[in-house]
């Protein structure tokens, strides 16, 4: 018995720190390494004009790649790119005010609505046309119009069951996040080269890419008059969410057939930002914290998509087959092109 003693005692958790955050540690310590890399490696560009930061974290983090399905750092990095990210958007309220919102227009939010709606319906089209369940189409259009994985996540929990459908959604998954990181790193340079003004590179790039991280990645890139009206063209899209499946759940219901789910509640990030622009917007914030939220923000987002870029894997893409490679291509050249068209004509020069 004695002899069991030490081992016990050297496999018990640190003082103080919990069993659920110790497992968390490896992987976010691993993260916080490849974010303070991006974030020295951009500052050599100067202060005048440092390097895209984020992107450098997500190009680090991908280097990194195997470390996502390692025991001892997954779970810190699935955090990372999960909760910790989500908190840093919802932190980024502390930056917006409600006259900014204002100033975005009707003309954003029809765009904004139109791009949700005729993707949404395009997935169900060209899942028709390339013999593909119904149900795939919804998960491709909705994942592209609304906010990639975590959308597609959403729509599976309430559509029917069906042998195909685990590796439909896993699919989709793959794709949206593969298709979003090719969109993050060239839309940026199509808007450059198109010279497009902060707020119509904003609604570009806030309209079009799929995932909050990678709208908050290419955003930014351009600057932080683009990066903070992409994030909140993004936020339109993602509050989408909860009335798009529930529309779905409703029709499914409808025709007599089980749901495996429930729709989903609103986005907590999502709360949080709200709350944090009304707080901003009513003046009730004092500098220092703003200040200090904004910190905080920068820091869940560098660390969260460091996170991301470890899980990224282009092999997988391989393994989808080429109908739904097909349909969320075409799902996501059409957003694109739509956003970047009310980009250019919409928004004033």
């Amino acid at each position: 018995m004695s002899s069991n003693a030490p081992s016990s005692t050297s496999e018990a958790p640190p003082p103080g720190v919990p069993l659920r955050w110790q497992r968390h540690l490896p992987g976010l310590a691993l993260c916080a390494a490849l974010a303070a890399a991006a974030a020295f490696v951009a500052g050599l560009h100067g202060s005048a004009k440092p390097g895209p930061v984020m992107l450098y974290a997500l190009m680090f983090g991908s280097a990194f790649h195997y470390q996502s399905s390692e025991p001892h750092s997954a779970p810190g990095i699935a955090w990372s790119s999960g909760s910790l990210l989500r908190l840093g958007v919802g932190l980024l309220g502390a930056r917006i005010t409600a006259e900014q919102i204002a100033g975005l227009g009707l003309s954003t939010l029809a765009a904004v609505a139109a791009g949700i709606t005729s993707t949404l319906l395009l997935g169900l089209l060209l899942a028709r046309v390339l013999g593909q369940p119904r149900s795939l189409g919804v998960l491709a259009g909705g994942a592209t119009a609304i906010c990639g994985a975590s959308a597609a996540l959403a729509l599976a929990a309430v559509l029917p069951r069906s042998e195909r459908s685990e590796r439909d959604t896993l699919g989709v998954v793959v794709l949206a996040t593969l298709f979003s990181t090719a969109a993050m790193l060239a839309y940026p340079l199509l808007a450059r080269a198109l010279a497009l003004p902060p707020a119509a590179a904003g609604l570009f790039i806030g309209g079009s890419i799929h995932d909050v991280a990678q709208v908050i990645v290419a955003g930014y890139v351009l600057g932080a008059p683009t990066g903070d009206i992409a994030t909140l063209v993004k936020l339109m899209r993602v509050a989408s969410l909860v009335l798009v499946v529930g529309t779905v759940a409703m029709v499914v219901a409808r025709h007599g057939q089980p749901c495996a789910g429930r729709p989903p509640a609103l986005p907590w990030f999502l709360g949080l930002f709200v709350g944090l622009v009304a707080l901003r917007s009513l003046q009730l914030l004092p500098q220092e914290l703003i200040l200090l939220l904004d910190q905080a923000s920068r820091a869940c987002l560098l660390v969260g998509v460091a996170a991301l870029g470890a899980k990224t894997s282009l092999p997988a893409l391989a393994r989808c087959g080429w109908r739904p490679v097909l349909l969320m291509a075409v799902c996501g050249v059409w957003l694109g092109g739509l956003m970047l068209a009310a980009a250019m004509y919409l928004i004033p020069r």
